[in-house]
Order: C-alpha cells, then structure tokens, then sequence
C-alpha cells in the first residue's frame, strides 16, 4: 500500500509541477491484452500459452506545448489472465479488474497532422475476483498489483493514438496453493484512442 500512495503522489506532483499553459484534453481508449504467465517453482511438464482479453475506459492527456512533454492516466475495465497445461490437464484463470496506467509521455512531431511518441510509468490493477479453484488447482491471487509501463505509438490528426505498450509486475500475481510455486502476469497490450 506504501509503494501505490508513493507512486500515485509522484504521479500528483508531476502534474501540479506543470505550468499554467499545459493542456488537457479527454478521451476513450480500448484494445487488447495478451497476457503470459512467468512461473517459478514449476515442473518441466508445465506448459504455458497466450491468453487474449480487452480493455476499455475513459483516458486524460495533459500536454505542455513546445516542449513534447505530457502525462496521460486512464481508468480502464481491463480483462487479463493465463492459460497452462500440464500433462493433459489444461487451466485457464481469469482477473477482471480496474487497471489505471500513469504515463508520463514523451511526443516528437512529425509535422501537425503525426507524431511518436515514448512513454513510461506506473501500472496499477485491482482484481474484482477473489482466489479461483481451476480444476484441483487453487490459486491465491492479489487484489492489487502495481507494475511498470513501457510503451510507444502514433498521434495521428491530434484525435487518433494507436499505441503498443508492456507491463511488468513489481510482484507475483498469484501463489499456487499447496506448492511453493508463483506466477507473474506479463501483459503485451495494443490501443486505440480517440483524444477528443
């Protein structure tokens, strides 16, 4: 709870350290997670696989003009999870959770109709559901994770953002009751935004 307080004031601060010209503008984004798991403490007959979910919610971009810099924040429903088989038994465990990401952000213009852009910051995910029992397998899972973003992608039109962005949790996602076995969720995520 200290390293979420921590990271949501630095993410405070650094809006409040903007100057008065900085601009903000309001959006909707959504896409696709595609998410693996990182065991440890695992057989060798234990398999992993992709799993595919969704998000989508309300976004802010604040913008400091000339200079290219700018944080973003969403609050997304987002949809994660994990697929693995060991021998002929096969699992699928799945988190439905709010995911707020806090970007800051860093655009190079391309000219007014397109620019990149790079970005970095904190991740934080709440989990809606509590431990699941797949099959004989019982996973005690965390209700709140913080990871770290990592991203890039297009402004087009000063509307449009298509973007492609990774996160790392800081801790494990789950522990495997009855083993000393863990898992960490690792998320590939793809985006479309529309800055209105």
């Amino acid at each position: 709870m200290k390293k979420i307080f921590g990271a949501l004031m630095i993410a405070v601060c650094i809006g409040m350290a903007m100057p008065v010209q900085a601009q903000i503008h309001f959006g909707v984004k959504g896409g696709l997670n595609l998410s693996k798991a990182s065991f440890s403490n695992v057989g060798e007959n234990f398999k992993k696989d992709n799993f595919t979910g969704f998000f989508i919610g309300p976004m802010a971009e604040f913008n400091i003009p000339i200079v290219g810099l700018g944080v973003d924040a969403s609050l997304l429903f987002a949809q994660r999870g994990i697929k693995v088989s060991e021998g002929n038994d096969e699992y699928t465990i799945k988190q439905n959770g709010i995911d707020i990401p806090v970007n800051l952000k860093y655009t190079i213009g391309l000219g007014s109709l397109a620019g990149i852009y790079l970005a970095a910051g904190p991740d934080f995910y709440f989990d809606f559901a509590g431990n699941k029992t797949v099959e004989g397998m019982r996973t005690d899972k965390k209700k709140a994770e913080v990871g770290i973003n990592v991203g890039a992608g297009l402004k087009l039109l000063n509307h449009l953002q298509v973007g492609a962005n990774y996160n790392i949790p800081l801790g494990n996602t789950a522990d495997i009751e009855g083993t000393n076995a863990s898992y960490k969720t690792k998320t590939w995520q793809v985006s479309v935004a529309y800055i209105f």
